[in-house]
């Protein structure tokens, strides 16, 4: 059951906590992994890992979001270096967080740039790709705070919102071509970002997660191999918060 094997999949943000940990959960499931980050050494270093670890001739395709004909490039590159493209993964983001009064317009345009746009634009370059083969799977990271709000972060909020509501409409326009679209959500989940709170701001975050503890990559990355796999053909427009029943959202 959800076997992904003789599936391509590209994954944004491959590097990173969350990322890697979505990777190496396709690749558990026999996908083979088009790497991409902005970080071309810590692309490289990952991709020989996941070989060690578990096999497959993965890859690595270095990309800066921010830049709009990066951006571009990346479906092509994929369908070039895999041959196609089954799953696309957006899950590359940024933060810049500040109160809304404080907040600059530099710091407004990155975050909507790389996590709203980027993804916009990857979505728009497999369409085409995917309702050729008739099957896709898309699969949005957005985030708990971008259904509840965060103080702030709105920027982040907005862009994880709007990711929210693009998947919906994106799902209903290729529905019939065999594509879903959906998003995970995840809450806290322990990276390395998190790993820099101490015991104190721990405690805090965990006594507001019913579940008692933050989450694990392995989490999110279960969640994103499910939607991912064949199985999950008829769950399409939806998101699945990954978040230890802090945010019970319908």
């Amino acid at each position: 059951m959800f076997s992904l094997k003789g599936m391509n999949a590209l994954v944004t943000g491959a590097s990173g906590g969350i990322g890697s940990a979505i990777a190496i959960a396709l690749a558990k499931q026999g996908a083979r992994l088009a790497l991409s980050g902005s970080n071309g050494q810590k692309l490289r270093v990952f991709r020989e890992q996941l070989h060690e670890d578990h096999g497959g001739e993965h890859v690595e395709i270095t990309c800066d979001l921010s830049n709009s004909e990066q951006v571009e490039e990346l479906i092509p590159a994929t369908l070039d270096t895999l041959g196609g493209i089954d799953i696309l993964v957006n899950n590359a983001g940024i933060t810049r967080d500040n109160l809304a009064m404080r907040m600059k317009d530099d710091e407004w345009d990155d975050v909507i740039r790389i996590n709203l746009e980027a993804a916009f634009r990857l979505m728009r370059a497999s369409a085409r790709p995917m309702m050729k083969a008739r099957f896709g799977r898309i699969i949005n990271i957005t985030s708990v705070v971008g259904a509840t709000g965060n103080p702030g972060q709105m920027n982040y909020t907005a862009a994880k919102a709007g990711l929210t509501g693009m998947t919906k409409s994106f799902a209903q326009e290729v529905a019939s071509r065999g594509i879903t679209a959906n998003c995970v959500a995840p809450g806290f989940i322990r990276t390395a970002m998190t790993a820099q709170l101490d015991e104190k701001q721990t405690d805090t975050i965990n006594a507001r997660i019913p579940a008692g503890k933050m989450g694990e990559g392995d989490d999110v990355g279960a969640a994103c191999a499910y939607l991912a796999s064949r199985e999950a053909g008829y769950v399409t427009g939806q998101t699945l918060h990954v978040n230890g029943g802090m945010a019970m959202l319908s």
